[in-house]
């Protein structure tokens, strides 16, 4: 399992707050709940292997944060 550590801004409220990303299974589409205002965050992660790169999307549905 390879695991990197992030720090995200909530959609909605805007509060910083640290997840942990497990890298090792490839793409990723799920939701978790902001800590502070508990809205759905829809977070996408893509991994780039030609690059080593490791693309992550965060959004509240309707818009979306890079």
């Amino acid at each position: 399992m390879k695991v990197i550590q992030q720090v995200i801004y909530c959609p909605h409220c805007g509060h910083h707050q640290h997840i942990s990303l497990d890298i090792s299974g490839g793409d990723q589409d799920y939701y978790d709940d902001c800590r502070v205002c508990c809205n759905p965050i829809h977070m996408r992660t893509h991994i780039d292997a030609a690059s080593h790169k490791v693309e992550l999307f965060i959004d509240s549905d309707d818009e979306q944060f890079y």
